[in-house]
């Protein structure tokens, strides 16, 4: 008699694995966004290609020693603008340093969360680091907003999954 019991509550025990996750029938789909061309001046993009109504800009840029470490020769030490950025939890965009070609010498992610100013135009400065300063032609944002990457389906099969940004820049990206 109780094998019968067991038999008939092992459907209901199937269902409820099934939906708290812990069945491969879960279907979890990662996708990556298709990086956007880089400018000096760019409309910070979501995972969509869909603006997000906020502005970055490379102000300025030039050569120059690091204060804090003159002995490792010329840095490029730019100064960015983000227009239309909450100071809290704004956005973040890719800038790299490129030669003529618009090759890639040098990159890093900079966030509006780390600029400063009023009325919503917060301005920072930061410094890449490329093994051939004399080659710098300029540096340029990359527009798809990195702030967030969730989790994907590798880390999460349950709750991983859908957009993610591209792929960071990184030295010998074509932008």
């Amino acid at each position: 008699m109780f094998p019968a019991r067991v038999l008939a509550g092992a459907p209901l025990a199937l269902v409820v694995l099934a939906l708290s996750g812990c069945s491969s029938l879960w279907h979890c789909t990662d996708t990556t966004a298709e990086r956007s061309e880089a400018g000096a001046r760019v409309q910070v993009e979501d995972t969509s290609g869909q603006p997000l109504g906020v502005t970055a800009e490379v102000v300025d840029w030039r050569l120059e020693p690091h204060p804090q470490v003159r002995s490792e020769g010329d840095r490029v030490h730019f100064h960015y603008r983000f227009d239309g950025a909450d100071e809290r939890s704004g956005p973040a965009v890719d800038a790299c340093a490129v030669d003529n070609e618009r090759m890639a010498l040098g990159c890093q992610t900079v966030y509006s969360s780390q600029a400063f100013g009023p009325d919503g135009a917060l301005t920072g400065d930061d410094w890449l680091a490329v093994e051939h300063p004399e080659q710098v032609a300029g540096v340029l944002l990359i527009p798809n907003d990195q702030s967030y990457d969730g989790r994907t389906c590798e880390t999460d099969i349950k709750d991983g999954g859908g957009p993610h940004p591209p792929e960071r820049a990184s030295t010998g990206d074509q932008l």
